[in-house]
């Protein structure tokens, strides 16, 4: 976490009042930040790396002294996820007002009046779609079947529509009301390659891309420059990791063109401390014998459970 910036957001909360000073480089965790709430007013945020920044903002604007606006510039990543926080703090009480979320990088913006409180009320969580997504894509490596219940059509999250890009390649989807079932490709079929733009959903790039390696024809993955900024250099690693195994890859501007292996080359996987790389890399074991991810405790920081439930898909597919 050290390694992924926050100077925008630091400015911003500078702007709204509050008092943070870095203890290590500038730009980076660790801070200590001294506040007594926070006062409110304007804040601008251009092409921010990450829509993470402007949902803390908008998290903890109904408690500011004056009313708070966020204007946002340039492109915005992961936008989903913006609508996902405004959605649940309307669930809980307070209202956000919003000129929309543009798609052609034109100003958005948001406003937060003050005195506003959350109320608690009855909530139910949807399950992790982020997660769900290694298991809703492993039919479309081995075939099979996998239903996972508590997403579906009326799921808020982002990365609930990975199940489209899923179909696009070639998998067989039904999406209900709160459920999601994808098979794999029709016998004797193959994924097809594709050319997409992810923006929406950067953290669904990874396990795309290893979908790649097993596709018919060039995979190309846009819009997507601030996997640059996670928990690894993401457009690093993959390029790093999926060449290791045999595809040719093309670092692009903002994304990565992969063109999949004949047969994939079974190597040891370095994972950058990243749970992501380790989850999706995990996809192209269930393919190919002889892949060893390194360091798969990295997933414990979101999904601890993971190659334990892994491994129980697998020997299902095996005895399948």
């Amino acid at each position: 976490m050290r390694e992924r910036p926050i100077g925008a957001l630091v400015e911003a909360l500078q702007a709204l009042g509050a008092g943070v000073e870095y203890v290590g480089v500038e730009g980076f965790p660790p801070i200590v930040i001294h506040a007594k709430g926070l006062r409110g007013g304007e804040v601008c945020l251009s092409d921010p790396v990450s829509s993470q920044f402007i949902s803390a903002i908008l998290l903890v604007a109904p408690y500011a002294r004056q009313d708070v606006m966020i204007e946002l510039q340039g492109q915005i990543p992961s936008r989903p996820y913006l609508t996902l926080t405004t959605s649940v703090m309307e669930r809980f009480g307070v209202s956000v007002l919003s000129d929309g979320i543009s798609r052609d990088g034109e100003n958005t913006k948001f406003i937060v009046s003050a005195h506003q409180r959350y109320r608690g009320t009855s909530f139910t969580v949807e399950p992790d779609a982020s997660g769900a997504s290694y298991f809703l894509a492993a039919p479309a490596v081995v075939g099979g079947i996998v239903t996972v219940e508590g997403i579906g059509r009326n799921s808020i999250q982002g990365d609930a529509k990975f199940a489209e890009v899923l179909e696009r390649m070639g998998c067989g989807v039904e999406v209900f009301d709160h459920r999601t079932t994808v098979r794999g490709p029709a016998k004797g079929q193959r994924l097809r390659g594709s050319d997409m733009d992810l923006n929406g959903m950067p953290d669904m790039v990874p396990t795309v891309a290893v979908l790649a390696m097993f596709a018919e024809g060039a995979t190309a993955i846009r819009n997507v420059a601030n996997l640059r900024f996670k928990e690894s250099d993401r457009m690093a690693a993959l390029h790093a990791e999926l060449t290791k195994l045999g595809a040719t890859v093309e670092a692009l501007s903002d994304g990565l063109r992969i063109e999949p292996p004949t047969e994939p080359v079974p190597a040891a996987i370095d994972t950058y401390d990243d749970h992501r790389i380790a989850m999706s890399f995990a996809l192209a074991g269930l393919k190919c014998p002889g892949i060893r991810i390194n360091n798969p405790e990295c997933c414990s920081k979101t999904f601890p459970d993971f190659f334990r439930l892994w491994r129980l898909l697998a020997e299902s597919t095996v005895a399948g």
